[in-house]
């Protein structure tokens, strides 16, 4: 993990003002949009300003994204033409139903920069582990999980619990980690309500996922949190490493640390702990 990615932040491109903030705030991404945040009118304004900023820089560490629009759109074919040069680190594919169009955005991109794509559809959920496999021959790294969208087109409830879609986030992840990808939650839509994100990012966390999208900069701080490991995990991690370090550990299978069994996939996941804290 030498970029984590525990908060993605939507900007609309057709905003500069939010661009120039964007350059400033402590997430670890920034996705400029192009799409449900762009008025039709906009879209082709939005992606000159998405690309002005692109080459103009000045985003840090922050790994800086584009969120074009569909390629079935009148928007599409133009939105990857103007972005796939410009100097993002990643596209946004959205409304992606099967391994076809991750095709279709991976050889218009040409390797260029890296492929993200949206889980949204009815069709994808079906598609998850033929979706992931893309990544064994393209630049795919990352699923986004759209609940949303997928709430429309489902035609389900969403609620801060989030039941109906519970199944797909863990196969979402379970396909994800087949094939080496980092997987993104969806938005919270509530901005004010601090408690409801909170308890949202932990569910996040519970079922594996790498960080979340978010759609307010009041977001950013709480999600940093929910998705860094805690003084507690970092010391656990720290104990498990030093005991399997030991000369009379090191080919043992499993040990005792902190009066639990720490076996080695226990300490597969302490390095990956380590190595975030650190980072």
């Amino acid at each position: 993990m030498i970029r984590p990615i525990r908060s993605a932040l939507y900007m609309p491109a057709s905003n500069a003002r939010a661009i120039d903030k964007a350059r400033d705030l402590p997430c670890d991404a920034v996705i400029l949009d192009l799409e449900d945040a762009v008025a039709p009118d906009e879209k082709p304004r939005a992606r000159e300003a998405a690309v002005q900023a692109a080459r103009e820089g000045g985003f840090g560490e922050r790994t800086l994204v584009v969120r074009v629009n569909a390629l079935d759109t009148e928007w599409g074919a133009d939105d990857i033409s103007a972005v796939a040069g410009a100097g993002f680190d990643a596209v946004l594919a959205p409304k992606v139903d099967g391994p076809d169009d991750v095709h279709a955005y991976a050889a218009l991109l040409g390797g260029r920069c890296d492929l993200w794509i949206m889980i949204e559809t009815c069709r994808s959920v079906f598609a998850l582990e033929p979706l992931a496999a893309c990544a064994q021959d393209m630049a795919l790294t990352t699923f986004v999980l759209g609940t949303n969208d997928l709430a429309k087109a489902m035609r389900a409830r969403l609620t801060p619990e989030r039941a109906p879609f519970l199944p797909f986030l863990a196969h979402a992840v379970a396909a994800a980690r087949i094939h080496g990808l980092a997987v993104l939650d969806g938005v919270y839509n509530a901005i004010d309500d601090a408690a409801g994100f909170a308890a949202a990012c932990a569910q996040s966390v519970e079922y594996g996922c790498d960080g979340r999208t978010l759609i307010h900069p009041s977001q950013i701080a709480a999600c940093n949190a929910a998705f860094s490991p805690n003084e507690a995990e970092i010391a656990q991690a720290r104990a498990i490493v030093a005991a399997f370090d030991l000369p009379a550990n090191r080919d043992r299978g499993a040990v005792r640390v902190n009066g639990a069994m720490a076996e080695r996939l226990h300490l597969d996941q302490a390095r990956l702990t380590l190595a975030l804290a650190e980072r």
